[in-house]
């Protein structure tokens, strides 16, 4: 018995990872096959595709909605209903989550009638290729209609209400199903069973699709790129860069909204002009009340009877903008205070404070001619002498600097402005 746990978004990696855990439990002549689900919905292609898989299993599929809170929405609807046996646990849920009227009012205007009655046609297949009542299932899709777990059962769209995975098992013992063609009577209670989740790189790509880790992956690659900005240094433009190709891949899963990113652009570019403007910190409010704006309009309402319904949590809404308040302060505050520092006047032969201590003792490293480079004060500098070429090693101290080029002369030349002299 291989039990495969799926939860999150419906999409391409969760296809694929459904299509091996199958093809592997045939190669292992696995009793069944337990889909543990719980999804707010995904990607129609990657349904479609899952939907496939289940149809033409050459095992005996079975699905169990859990543990209790879950639910299958959405696209999970398609998939319950596609399975040899369907089954809940207790305080599940299961039904469309897009809202669509039977009068196609509602209907989003990216959602034509074509692609509605493609997907009443598509379930309306399911339904009666596992024997399931087709009006009740063309509901969902149609009046986007949710049903309990005890609903679906009285309809008779699901096949049994467990508590757990055990307990289908011990359910669906003895159930005949019908198996690519063939009918198979169903030997599961006691059955050994193996957990096969993804492997690291499927669950990390399927980790992305989460909106609120795909929201925080933007937040920081907004970060990144913002600290760039101020203090280039590469590490923190290529890391932000980084996070925002992982932010976006989560968003190829999930039904993004643009105004909701150009909000949140509308508040890094606020945020930009509030270290170049004096504002009294009214732009980094209008920054801050534009991010927490774009954060909860990040993702749209369902765009077909498939797609998720999700949304950014509001504790990560109130961390993230709080967290973004404070690091934009920290910067205002740093920049303030550099600018209230006395400022170094560079000149055209000269600086206000000296490089290094005159009268310091150096070397010469690179001969002057008259321009080399001397060692001094425990580095190298560039050096100009003045008094003519300096070889290699010849002692010099430091009298002056042009800018960032030290000025030297010979240390048995006669210092300037020497009392006593004759």
């Amino acid at each position: 018995m291989v039990v495969l746990p799926t939860n999150g978004v419906v999409d391409q990696i969760m296809s694929e990872y459904l299509r091996a855990g199958i093809a592997r439990a045939v190669s292992e002549d696995a009793t069944a096959v337990v889909i543990e689900l719980d999804t707010p919905g995904g990607s129609l292609d990657a349904t479609r595709d899952i939907v496939q898989s289940e149809l033409s299993a050459e095992v005996p599929i079975m699905v169990w909605v859990g543990p209790a809170g879950a639910r299958a929405a959405s696209a999970g609807t398609f998939l319950t209903l596609a399975a040899h046996v369907a089954s809940m646990a207790p305080a599940t849920n299961i039904g469309a989550a897009t809202p669509i009227s039977s009068d196609g009012q509602d209907i989003p205007d990216d959602l034509g009638a074509k692609v509605m009655n493609d997907t009443i046609a598509t379930i309306t297949s399911i339904a009666e290729e596992r024997g399931r009542p087709v009006d009740w299932a063309v509901s969902t899709v149609e009046d986007a209609a949710s049903y309990t777990v005890d609903e679906a059962l009285a309809a008779g769209a699901i096949d049994i209400k467990a508590e757990s995975i055990e307990d289908l098992l011990t359910q669906a013992d003895g159930m005949t199903v019908n198996v690519a063609g063939q009918e198979v009577v169903l030997e599961t209670a006691g059955a050994e069973v193996e957990r096969l989740n993804m492997n690291p790189f499927q669950q990390f790509l399927h980790f992305l699709s989460d909106p609120n880790i795909a929201f925080i992956l933007f937040t920081l690659g907004f970060y990144g790129l913002f600290f760039e900005l101020q203090n280039p240094n590469y590490v923190t433009g290529i890391l932000g860069a980084f996070a925002l190709l992982l932010a976006f891949i989560g968003f190829g899963s999930l039904p993004l909204n643009v105004v909701g990113l150009l909000l949140i652009a509308l508040a890094v570019i606020l945020f930009v002009l509030e270290l170049t403007v004096t504002s009294g910190g009214l732009l980094t409010i209008a920054g801050l009340v534009a991010f927490a704006l774009g954060a909860s309009a990040l993702y749209t309402d369902p765009g077909d009877p498939v797609a998720p319904e999700v949304s950014v949590a509001p504790e990560i809404i109130i961390l993230m903008t709080a967290v973004t308040g404070a690091v934009v302060g920290l910067i205002l505050l740093v920049i303030r205070r550099q600018r209230k520092q006395p400022q170094t006047v560079v000149g055209v032969s000269h600086i206000s404070q000296p490089l290094v201590p005159l009268g310091t003792a150096a070397e010469v490293r690179r001969p002057l001619g008259p321009t080399g480079t001397i060692y001094a004060a425990g580095e190298e500098w560039t050096a100009r002498s003045e008094t003519g070429v300096l070889e290699r090693g010849t002692a010099v101290r430091v009298t002056g600097n042009d800018g960032m080029v030290l000025m030297v002369e010979p240390m048995t030349a006669a210092p300037e402005n020497t009392e006593g002299m004759a």
